[in-house]
């Protein structure tokens, strides 16, 4: 399930997006020549991922910052870009810039946290701005719980694009988030933990603002959705011309 657009176009650009979606590239071609090295990939682990045991040794705490910046492949940063591209730019565009980013780094730090907190003496590392991007979806929620989101779904061969509306979306994300985490092992893997920790963090950071907005007024006022008029968008009809059977 992953959304690939909304239907809530910002009204100025959303530079903190933009330039934090380049910097994660940036890191990441610049760990690129690493990942066919097994031995330097772990050197940098070591130094800059988010490693809970090194944390309770009370050293690295700077890792909660630098952690948020790395990805462990292609698909994970892809993944996470996507979400921040769709949901970014509408909270950059109420917050302002400035504290926009610090939201997002707050949100990042958090789920840094939560992770932590669940397993102290862990030795696997932590990387990626999920959790950051969590926080940015639980203000999204927030703020325009029903601002259409078009959301492609992917079942073995068969895929569709579906629109609807952001509350549902974000909420199966955070459901599959708390499913998964039940059901995990602790292994490793995927930091459920991470995502869901930022993803409250978001709504907790992002309330006071709601509540300076109107609160539920707000929400009676705009019916949840964008204060502006929503984009339309056409999906084309396919060019391939369709073949009859003869009977």
């Amino acid at each position: 399930m992953f959304p690939i657009r909304d239907h809530n176009p910002s009204r100025r650009p959303a530079f903190v997006t933009y330039a934090l979606i380049a910097v994660n590239i940036a890191v990441f071609m610049a760990m690129l020549p690493s990942y066919g090295n097994e031995r330097a990939l772990l050197q940098i682990y070591s130094d800059w991922a988010l490693l809970p045991a090194r944390i309770s040794h009370g050293d690295g705490y700077y890792t909660f910052f630098t952690s948020m910046f790395m990805h462990g492949g292609i698909l994970h940063i892809a993944g996470n870009m996507l979400f921040l591209w769709v949901f970014g730019d509408n909270l950059e565009d109420e917050m302002g810039h400035l504290r926009y980013l610090g939201f997002y780094l707050i949100c990042g730090i958090a789920a840094g946290l939560a992770q932590y907190l669940a397993d102290p003496g862990s030795r696997v590392p932590m990387v990626g701005a999920s959790g950051a991007i969590a926080g940015v979806m639980g203000g999204y929620l927030l703020l325009f719980p029903k601002a259409r989101v078009d959301v492609l779904f992917i079942f073995i061969i068969f895929f569709k694009v579906f629109p609807m509306p952001a509350w549902i979306m974000l909420g199966l994300w955070f459901g599959l988030q708390v499913f998964a985490e039940m059901g995990s092992t602790g292994a490793g893997g995927v930091a459920h933990l991470a995502h869901i920790g930022g993803f409250i963090a978001g709504v907790i950071v992002t309330y006071p603002m709601w509540k300076r907005l109107g609160g539920t007024a707000f929400w009676s006022r705009t019916r949840g959705h964008p204060t502006h008029a929503e984009a339309r968008y056409r999906f084309a009809q396919s060019t391939i011309p369709t073949v009859r059977r003869r009977r």
